[in-house]
Parts: C-alpha cells; structure tokens; sequence
C-alpha cells in the first residue's frame, strides 16, 4: 500500500461548522509525533481531550460530539512537535 505522506502539519477547518449534534476535524503531520487535540471553550477552559497519543506520520480524523454544554463558539488546538495551530467551531443546539 502506497500512500503519500503530508509535507507539512495542517490543521483543517471542522466540518460541518455550524454543527449538530457533530463534526468531523482533520489534521496532517509530516512525522512521527507527539499529538494533543484538545476543545476548549471561548473562556480557554478546556472542555475535552479528543488525541493525546504519539502519531505517525499520515492523515488523521476524528470526530467530537458535545455532550451537556452550551450552544457557542469553541476553540480547537492541534499540537504535535513544535507545530501549534487554533481554529474556531461554532456549536448549535
């Protein structure tokens, strides 16, 4: 099986966004790493853990279904190696 292998850490936009009752996030990392993906809410308070593993290099998913919050705008950060990245998801109940 060949497949290619990202070039640089990328963080995608979730989708969808708005959501309910869930989103799928995507990411990429050109090498092994230590791998965080965490929620936070628009305060920085973290609201859950979704990665938190060391990762191989590849394309990666994940999906993130609230339970017992707010309708509102959250954060998600992808941290892997040296590579931090932030992005905003709207959630809608």
């Amino acid at each position: 099986e060949n497949k290619i292998l990202p070039r640089s850490f990328k963080l995608n936009q979730n989708y969808p966004n708005p959501f309910n009752p869930y989103t799928k996030i995507e990411y990429e990392i050109p090498k092994f790493s230590y791998v965080t993906l965490k929620i936070y809410n628009s305060l920085g308070k973290e609201i859950i853990t979704l990665v938190d593993e060391k990762q191989p290099a590849g394309s990666y998913n994940t999906e993130w279904m609230p339970e017992n919050i707010a309708s509102g705008i959250y954060l998600y950060q992808l941290k892997a190696g040296y590579f931090i990245e932030t992005k905003k998801l709207i959630f809608l109940k």
